[in-house]
């Protein structure tokens, strides 16, 4: 089959305008290239699309099993106002109807064009629909198995359970592995278990700088986070005088040899700094940088410093986080206000962000996230863009093509 755009995004090469792409019957990419280098045969018999022809996009994000949480939180709370939303309002919906919201969003992104996800599971409710998917060759997901527990006697039962539902994900072909969630849930000791492990698989996802809030909690030992420690009675955290990262960074030490060779997806980075940046371009070898700049503005009014990590060179990454967080999950929402908030940043590189990038940092790149022949990385539609600016409007959409 063969598909004619207005412009062509291979993503590993520049951009074509009134490029062409040919697939087999699989979705295996066979050739790209001038829509004017096709035979008038081919020409015929090609499906002409009026916009954009992408890749399928990379979720590097999302927490697919909180879908069932749509609609039912406040917004510009914090993380603490947020933390106590996800405790009261988690299990207030029953499993049937988690497994059917949870379902349809899944598809959703799908439709939209999502080809893979890293995607973040408490529970094994999301198992058997990822197995299906990843068998029909429709989504690939990488399962991080997030853990929790500010109490460091917690932390061997804890890891144990983890393990156990690590076991059930491989047991239904998924790739699963322990992941810690934050600096501001957890011990030091588990948090520093958690990553060891799921660095074991070559693989952790990490809530970092996420709020102000987390900052002050480990640099002063103050805001919102440290009140709720204390009224809680549970265990401090050390107060630092370092960001989050650092924390995180020399926290890790202790476990693992450095510089960590495994992929480290730091996740939101709302707060970040340079000299977090710099901590962890020391500390990894492989660090990505996911921004969800919908969620961060539900919960925080805030987005990340995109000017400061673009100087820095850093491989960002694009998530939609879940529904607790986000009125949707769609990529093209996810790039619009990344256009709207920071509009010198080009689509193109927007598009590797949610395409490439994301597909290294959970390492699926050897068949998703760019057009080149031999990849099966999916085809999306994105219409509704303004071609002559390379832009997307407010009413942009994407569809999977394939």
């Amino acid at each position: 089959m063969i598909f004619i755009a207005d412009i062509l995004f291979p993503v590993s090469s520049h951009p074509l305008r009134n490029g062409f792409l040919e697939c087999a019957g699989d979705g295996t990419v066979i050739r790209f290239g001038s829509a004017s280098d096709l035979s008038p045969r081919e020409r015929e018999s090609a499906t002409v699309v009026e916009g954009f022809l992408v890749p399928g996009f990379t979720n590097a994000h999302c927490h697919i099993e909180l879908s069932h949480m749509k609609g039912l939180f406040r917004e510009a709370t914090g993380m603490d106002g947020f933390i106590q939303q996800i405790n009261a309002l988690r299990l207030t919906v029953d499993r049937e109807d988690r497994l059917s919201a949870m379902r349809k969003e899944f598809e959703g992104l799908a439709d939209q064009g999502v080809r893979a996800m890293g995607d973040i599971s408490n529970c094994s409710e999301s198992f058997e629909m990822k197995a299906e998917a990843m068998l029909s060759g429709k989504m690939y997901t990488r399962t991080f198995l997030e853990v929790f527990g500010t109490e460091p006697e917690e932390a061997d039962s804890v890891m144990q359970s983890v393990r156990q539902l690590q076991a059930e994900a491989r047991r239904m072909g998924l790739d699963a592995a322990p992941t810690p969630h934050s600096c501001y849930t957890m011990s030091p000791l588990l948090n520093r278990l958690s990553a060891a492990a799921g660095l074991e698989s070559g693989y952790i996802s990490y809530h970092s700088q996420e709020s102000q809030e987390e900052e002050d909690m480990l640099r002063y030992g103050t805001g919102p986070l440290a009140e709720d420690y204390r009224s809680r009675g549970t265990t401090q955290l050390p107060v630092t005088g370092t960001g989050a990262l650092v924390y995180f960074i020399e926290n890790l030490r202790k476990a693992v040899p450095f510089p960590v060779e495994g992929n480290v997806l730091l996740v939101h980075n709302t707060a970040t700094d340079q000299e977090s940046i710099d901590a962890a371009k020391a500390a990894f070898r492989h660090p990505y940088w996911a921004v969800c700049p919908l969620s961060n503005i539900f919960i925080h009014r805030m987005l990340p410093p995109l000017e400061l990590m673009r100087r820095n060179g850093l491989d960002i990454c694009i998530g939609t986080d879940s529904l607790s967080s986000n009125h949707l999950l769609s990529m093209v929402a996810e790039m619009l206000c990344i256009q709207e908030n920071f509009p010198e940043i080009p689509f193109e590189e927007m598009l590797r962000w949610a395409t490439l990038n994301g597909a290294r940092a959970i390492g699926c790149d050897g068949f998703c996230g760019t057009l080149e022949p031999g990849k099966r990385p999916g085809v999306v539609h994105i219409g509704n863009v303004d071609v002559s600016n390379v832009r997307l409007t407010e009413k942009s959409f994407s569809k999977r093509l394939i």
